[in-house]
């Protein structure tokens, strides 16, 4: 008898690859289309809409039956809600991380199995090695795709009957698959940034949800060069959007090194990109993924996606990180989330909370 797989069916071209794939190994495919977030942009085109119109052409081309499921309001309550809680807190979170965990493999992956399913399926760039009674997440053949870092806050039960079907195919190929077949979705482009956000500008979104408090920008020698639109609107590291041009004569650019929130500045630096360096910081929230931590142990982390892996030593006391860095970091963020990697799975991770310079 063929095994029931459930594939949430983004509208893209690598979920709808997935699918794909999984009908040729023999798999029963389903494709379930999730609706996260209730609105319609300003020229009154429904993103969602668009996306399932999509899924649609392609679970026909494939000859798959599909169906669409709303999760807006536990999007609402499990993720848009801190994410704004973070904001208003002066930190940058990602939004993408606790939507895989509360939404993708939990409410999803609950409604897949509610109807008859022996697995679920999706898009992502990972693998998964299901042996010895443990789930681990593995790294993605194509290392400049690799998605384990947004799936750091799975839990491990989450993963038990999920499958990744492009943990070794590279994106090119992908496409490659997605063209030879003919699929709908073959040279649609990646979507990129906040997944509500979409194409929108960052800031106008922001502003209808929280209320922005104007205050100085300051150097590190105290001197004020500046005046910001709100904390909430810059992360370290940040150099365009400052409007300090032409304050110095010096070589090198502004960028954001500090923010303090209880006095409502915002520190810049002209140039010296020291003051944004780190040796450590302290990380929360731990999640384990098919790994048991010793008190101390090193391994290598990453602390934003875009990063390649750095050596790390790690002390977990009470349920909280110490990360020392083997090298200084450049612009570790609280709020975002620390990510520990072996040679070939993701431990696991979690919230940057303190940054020690």
């Amino acid at each position: 008898m063929k095994h029931t797989v459930v594939v949430g069916m983004s509208g893209g071209v690598d979920s709808s690859v997935a699918a794909y794939l999984l009908k040729k190994q023999g798999y029963n495919v389903i494709g379930l289309f999730m609706k996260n977030w209730e609105e319609t942009s300003p020229d009154g085109v429904c993103s969602a809409e668009s996306d399932f119109s999509d899924v649609r052409r392609v679970c026909a081309s494939l000859e798959i039956p599909y169906y669409s499921v709303n999760f807006s309001a536990q999007y609402q309550e499990r993720v848009f809600s801190h994410f704004l809680e973070e904001y208003r807190a002066g930190r940058t979170p990602n939004p993408d991380v606790l939507c895989n965990r509360e939404i993708k493999f939990g409410p999803f992956r609950e409604y897949a199995l509610s109807m008859g399913a022996d697995f679920i399926a999706t898009g992502h760039y990972c693998g998964i090695d299901h042996s010895n009674g443990m789930h681990r997440l593995k790294k993605a053949a194509d290392s400049g795709k690799d998605q384990t870092y947004f799936l750091n806050q799975v839990h491990e039960n989450q993963l038990e009957n999920v499958l990744f079907p492009l943990a070794d195919i590279p994106k090119p190929e992908v496409r490659k698959i997605a063209e030879e077949i003919g699929l709908a979705t073959a040279k649609k482009k990646d979507s990129t940034g906040i997944c509500f956000i979409g194409e929108r500008n960052f800031r106008k979104f922001l502003q209808t949800y929280l209320p922005a408090q104007s205050g100085k920008i300051v150097t590190l020698d105290g001197e004020t060069v500046g005046e910001h639109i709100g904390l909430m609107y810059y992360t370290l590291g940040q150099r365009k959007g400052l409007d300090l041009g032409g304050k110095s004569g010096e070589e090198g650019r502004w960028f954001v090194v500090e923010k303090d929130l209880k006095n409502n500045i915002l520190y810049v630096s002209h140039g010296d990109e020291a003051p944004l360096y780190s040796k450590a910081c302290k990380v929360s929230g731990l999640n384990w993924i098919g790994f048991a931590p010793k008190r101390e142990f090193e391994c290598t982390a990453k602390f934003r996606y875009r990063q390649p892996e750095q050596k790390v030593k790690v002390t977990v006391d009470n349920g909280i990180a110490l990360v020392e860095f083997a090298e200084p970091q450049r612009a570790v963020t609280e709020g975002q989330y620390a990510v520990f990697y072996d040679e070939t799975c993701c431990l696991g991770g979690g919230v940057i909370e303190e940054v020690y310079k």
